[in-house]
């Protein structure tokens, strides 16, 4: 089984210094900074999900890609853009549309042509039809009888989106595009799941993305791949768009799904409440030291005259320095959990949340001493230090590769794709010279 991890443009300045909280003057954006294949020698993702829509910016959604990056995509192509060479595996490159950038539109922004174009230019391994996302969800539908429960807008969605299917399939084939296409299969219950299945099958796809999963239960998940799984033919493969769900991975293999993309790794390490740190068996709070600069909500309160400016800072650099000391095996437990609930109570003083416990258990087991990831080998406890994105999103790194390794113990081993079998990696036929 194989795993993407979708692009959004998380990279890490490798020229950071950590005690003085500087990056270099001459750094260039994207160009210097590294993503997370690059930070690590052994392999931690199957390949990368590129998202039209993140990479255009559709409405307040915005791009999270400048003007010139855009251009060097489309001009250099993907594996270039994302430097793949550096990668410790060879990964593959996946496109979509990004439905949920334009999910509250009444109809996608963009052609098919225009879908082709963007994964012919991009260079793209995999590309997925143009589809509209479907947010309802309802197994009431399938018992007889409530059939008509289902808003009809709702059903135009799954009838584009299939429409749009054969229209990207057929055009695929006439164009003759290199990458291999996925028809998206749409639904708001598992028969109307298994029956989008059945007509992207019967207009010949084998490999078929399944969309709208995001907000759905793990056994509602199960009980659409369930019944998906009484019209699948043997050699269809499924890519579920945007689910993890590791408790359940061996039970999606089971029901054919080959592949998966998901950024909870990622985004559980600055997002989650309290798991933000993975190791193999336990989850981790990630100790708080909220910075005064570049922090917005703090200048406020410090402008505002709700926290005394001097004494946030010093208690900033008492937090900092109780880090360094109980690293060094001259600051006890307590001692830092200490500092740090002052330090939560002087910026948040409705804070109801209580991170006592939690602190004691991170820093009791020290988990990142233990890790030999590259990133925590190298960062030390500053991986688990909840600060600045730096911090944080190499601690997302961590939590990626740390995935990754659980998912590989699990012996769900990449399924290799009819393409792989036929041509070598990243080795594309230019239409142009046929």
């Amino acid at each position: 089984m194989k795993f993407f991890l979708p692009d959004s443009q998380d990279l890490v300045d490798p020229s950071f210094d950590f005690e003085r909280e500087r990056r270099s003057t001459t750094r260039q954006r994207q160009h210097d900074d590294l993503y997370a294949h690059e930070v690590f020698s052994t392999p931690t993702i199957d390949g990368l999900l590129v998202s039209k829509g993140i990479v255009d910016g559709f409405g307040a959604t915005g791009s999270r890609y400048t003007q010139s990056q855009r251009l060097r995509l489309l001009r250099h192509g993907a594996p270039r853009f994302f430097r793949l060479e550096r990668a410790p595996n060879a990964l593959k490159l996946m496109g979509d549309c990004g439905a949920f950038t334009y999910v509250h539109e009444e109809e996608p922004p963009y052609s098919v042509d225009e879908v082709l174009e963007f994964y012919e230019n991009c260079r793209f391994d995999h590309g997925v039809s143009l589809d509209h996302v479907i947010l309802e969800f309802n197994p009431g539908a399938d018992i007889p009888g409530g059939k008509n429960i289902i808003d009809a807008s709702i059903r135009a969605r799954q009838k584009l989106t299939l429409e749009r299917a054969k229209e990207f399939l057929r055009k695929h084939k006439a164009g003759r595009y290199s990458f291999e296409p996925l028809g998206v299969a749409q639904g708001w219950s598992p028969k109307s799941y298994a029956s989008a299945v059945k007509s992207l099958q019967k207009m010949g796809y084998d490999y078929i993305a399944i969309g709208g999963m995001v907000p759905l239960k793990s056994r509602e998940i199960l009980m659409c791949l369930e019944e998906i799984q009484t019209v699948r033919n043997p050699a269809t493969r499924l890519h579920l768009l945007g689910v993890t769900r590791t408790e359940h991975l061996r039970e999606f293999a089971r029901l054919g799904v080959a592949s998966f993309d998901s950024t909870s790794p990622l985004r559980q390490a600055f997002k989650d409440d309290r798991d933000n740190y993975y190791t193999n068996g336990l989850k981790y709070t990630a100790l708080r030291i909220p910075q005064i600069e570049g922090n917005s909500l703090l200048q406020r309160k410090i402008l505002s005259g709700q926290i005394p400016q001097e004494r946030a800072r010093k208690m900033e650099r008492a937090c900092l320095e109780a880090m360094k000391l109980f690293e060094a095996g001259k600051h006890t437990v307590r001692q830092v959990v200490e500092v740090l609930l002052e330090y939560e109570r002087l910026c948040d003083r409705e804070q109801k949340k209580d991170h006592a416990g939690a602190y004691e258990k991170t820093l009791t087991d020290a988990p990142w001493r233990n890790c030999p990831c590259d990133v925590c080998k190298e960062l030390k406890y500053h991986v688990i230090i909840f600060r600045g994105a730096e911090r944080n999103r190499r601690r997302g790194f961590h939590n990626i590769w740390t995935f990754y390794q659980q998912l590989r113990n699990l012996g769900l081993e990449a399924t290799n794709t009819r393409q792989e079998t036929e041509r070598p990696t990243h080795q594309w036929r230019s239409r142009a010279n046929g």
